[in-house]
């Protein structure tokens, strides 16, 4: 089976109407993959996307783009995609820009976004996809953990990230902006380029992709993908996807974190279809569900927040006919969002898991339709070799037994894997142990082998569609003069499945109050992207620890939910963000 083979088995399988059929067929082809000899090179961008889709239909819509609030349209066939592509990468090579340099791009839901990944790969650049939400500290340790060689940014990020090049001493090859700005090369000057570039001689093995992801117990590491480990690791969530070449494929997700690449990218383009794009500032249900309709999607991929969204909007005098497939990511959906969707679209939500180092790896496939369980995200892909173990590592035996979720190594190492956590040795071994990669998440497995999530396994907090790593919300209030301590955790939100919540010590000499809870408030805000600050303070005089000294975290969350459950107060004062109309107009989002 060669690599070009591959997307044709995969398009040919996601077409099959037999789900039965459709289920044989994808565990075939996995077996298949999984056994298979990789190539020594290979470019996904020369071999599939120009080999396959340029050249068999490049008059047919690669990527359509929409403005939600102003409706603004743009289309790209597959050659004109390319052809903007090959322009970034003429003018990244005509600055010295060699393959393994990388490429920070701090831009917003945008076409240049694809263009420029595109040019990524194709020349064998490490794509670094940066967040729009990035402050200026964020931005500092980032170029001091992995100096920047090109950098891509919207007008409104340049002045931030000029900062951060000058503080850290870092020294971009070129910067290009969406815009204009003194010392920066304006996008719009690509046009000039030629159309035509040639590919790269990339190894499977390049590292191609760098994405910075938080932790528990340290600042960010660095996740690596390779030229294999995106683009063919990716046939997994495109199975599960179930995605046709004719589809009109949508995800709502932001450039800058994992999920975009995975359905925005690679999942529709991966097979020849037509990816679209809709920016917006704020998301306006009403209008993005009109959008859904207007353009026909065939396939649909959100978030848990957006579907609460969805669920409570008029939306009787749209068309859905077209909508197959509604694919949700993240923590479990509540069964009655699944039940409310279902009624407006007469789609189900198959819900799906993965995380950043791994491609999709559990989740109800297409095949699942008519007998999926609310609440479960369904099986393991047949790419990963995915089971449960104990707190001693051996593995889970029973029904309903909670455990560790593992990829097993020994029989194969899937390819959708993550290759390291870039220079980061120690936390390679802390999660690949005795021949299984632990994820540090938690599931179960009910009698009839459906997977059901747990939590995590370790304290990062998941809140709206973010991930928020208690280190960075806990060193930031630690920088104000009055903190002694604090513990930062995740408490239950019914809006944002988590709310952070900081529990605070103060220095001798300073009493909780309104106005030091501000004065808190403010430091996070000035220090941490919107989405990390925490939303509650309360101030306490104790935390609980390990006879070591370690902060019990577990303690702290498990003291909320039963604060929750019996309807008790807290046992300090407690401060809620939305009570301060003096930090934001919009505080109560």
């Amino acid at each position: 089976m060669t690599m070009r083979n591959l997307y044709e088995a995969v398009m040919e399988l996601n077409q099959m109407d037999d789900n039965k059929q459709k289920e044989e067929a994808a565990k075939s082809f996995f077996e298949k993959l999984n056994t298979m000899e990789l190539p020594e090179y290979f470019n996904w961008a020369e071999e599939v996307f120009d080999g396959m889709h340029v050249q068999n239909h490049p008059d047919k819509t690669a990527l359509l783009w929409t403005d939600i609030h102003t409706r603004e349209e743009r289309t790209f066939s597959y050659a004109e995609f390319a052809a903007n592509g090959n322009r970034v990468l003429n003018i990244l090579r005509g600055a010295g820009v060699d393959k393994g340099d990388n490429l920070y791009m701090m831009v917003p839901i945008v076409p240049e976004t694809w263009f420029a990944s595109y040019a990524c790969i194709k020349g064998g650049i490490i794509n670094v996809p940066t967040a729009t939400t990035m402050t200026l500290r964020e931005m500092e340790f980032r170029f001091q953990a992995y100096q920047p060689d090109v950098i891509i940014a919207s007008e409104m990020f340049t002045d931030m990230i000029d900062e951060a090049l000058t503080s850290t001493g870092s020294r971009a090859k070129i910067k290009i902006v969406l815009g204009e700005k003194p010392g920066w090369k304006s996008f719009a000057e690509l046009e000039q380029e030629s159309a035509e570039a040639e590919a790269a001689k990339t190894r499977a093995d390049d590292l191609l992709f760098c994405f910075f992801t938080s932790g528990t117990t340290g600042l960010p590491k660095r996740v690596g993908h390779t030229a294999v480990s995106y683009p063919v690791g990716h046939l997994s969530t495109t199975v599960m996807a179930g995605t046709r070449p004719t589809d009109v494929h949508h995800n709502l997700s932001a450039p800058g974190w994992a999920k975009w690449a995975w359905s925005s990218f690679f999942v529709p383009l991966n097979i020849g279809a037509t990816a679209t794009a809709f920016n917006f500032s704020a998301l306006d249900g009403r209008a993005y569900m009109e959008c859904l309709a207007n353009h026909k999607v065939n396939i649909f991929c959100a978030p848990p927040t957006a579907w609460r969204v969805f669920i409570n909007i008029d939306t009787s005098d749209l068309d859905f006919s077209n909508l197959r497939e509604s694919i949700g990511a993240g923590e479990p959906l509540n069964p009655e969002i699944i039940t409310q969707w279902h009624k407006l679209t007469g789609t189900e939500i198959r819900d799906f898991y993965g995380q950043t180092e791994s491609t999709a790896m559990i989740g109800n496939g297409p095949w699942m339709k008519g007998r999926m369980k609310k609440g479960s995200f369904g099986y393991p892909s047949f790419m990963y070799d995915v089971t449960l173990v104990d707190d001693s590592g051996k593995e889970v035996s029973e029904p309903n037994e909670p455990g560790f979720i593992v990829v097993r190594l020994d029989r194969w190492r899937s390819i959708g894997l993550f290759t390291e956590y870039i220079g980061n040795p120690e936390k390679m071994a802390g999660v690949f142990i005795d021949n299984y990669y632990y994820t540090g998440d938690r599931a179960s497995i009910d009698e009839d082998g459906y997977w059901w999530f747990v939590g995590r396994s370790d304290d990062v907090i998941k809140s709206s569609d973010y991930r928020v790593g208690p280190f960075e919300v806990e060193s930031a209030l630690m920088e104000h003069p009055a903190v002694a301590e604090t513990a930062v955790v995740g408490v239950p939100d019914e809006k944002r499945h988590q709310l952070v919540k900081a529990y605070v010590i103060l220095k001798a000499g300073n009493t909780p109050s309104r106005e030091l809870a501000l004065s808190l408030f403010q430091t996070s805000i000035d220090i941490l992207a919107k989405f990390k600050i925490p939303r509650i303070i309360e101030f306490v005089t104790e935390l609980p620890k390990t006879l070591s000294g370690k902060i019990r975290r577990v303690e702290l969350r498990k003291r909320e939910v039963e604060r929750q459950e019996t309807q008790t107060g807290a046992l300090g004062e407690e401060f809620y963000y939305w009570d301060f109309p003096e930090l934001s107009s919009k505080n109560k989002q």
